[in-house]
C-alpha cells in the first residue's frame, strides 16, 4: 500500500508557472505507475498526464501536451508536475495517484489507480 500526498499548488496570474509534486510513503515507489489528474468545480476527474515506474516512459492529455511535463524521482518517492505558461482553464485540484505495475505501460484512465492523493489546488487568474 502506498500512501500520496500532493503540494505545490496555489494561486498564480495566467502565464505562470508550477511545479507540483506528489511524495508516495513506502519503499516500494518503483514499483508505481503514477499519474496526474484535475478536477474543476462541476466536472468529472480528468487526466493529466502519467509515467510508468522507471520513469522512461510518459503520456499526455492532449489539452496539456507542450505546458506540462511529468516526471519522477524514485530515490525521493516522488512524482512532479511541471506546468508552464498556465491558463485560466487549468484552474482546478490536481491529484496524483498510483497503480502498482512494473513495465511500459501508462494509465489514462482513473479507474486504473488503486491509490490516490487528497489533491492541492491550483486556481489561475486572469
Amino acid at each position: 500500500q502506498v500512501q500520496l500526498v500532493e503540494s505545490g499548488g496555489g494561486v498564480v496570474q495566467a502565464g505562470g508557472s508550477l511545479r507540483l509534486s506528489c511524495a508516495a510513503s513506502g519503499r516500494t515507489f518503483d514499483t508505481y505507475a503514477m499519474g496526474w489528474f484535475r478536477q474543476a468545480p462541476g466536472e468529472e476527474r480528468r487526466f493529466v498526464a502519467a509515467i510508468n515506474f522507471s520513469g522512461a516512459r510518459t503520456y499526455y492529455a492532449d489539452s496539456v501536451k507542450g505546458r506540462f511535463t511529468i516526471s519522477r524521482d524514485n530515490a525521493k518517492n516522488t512524482v512532479y508536475l511541471q506546468i508552464n505558461n498556465l491558463k485560466p482553464e487549468d484552474t482546478a485540484v490536481y491529484y496524483c495517484a498510483a497503480r502498482n505495475s512494473r513495465g511500459d505501460s501508462v494509465y489514462t484512465g482513473a479507474n486504473y489507480y488503486a491509490y490516490w492523493g487528497q489533491g492541492t489546488q491550483v486556481t489561475v487568474s486572469s
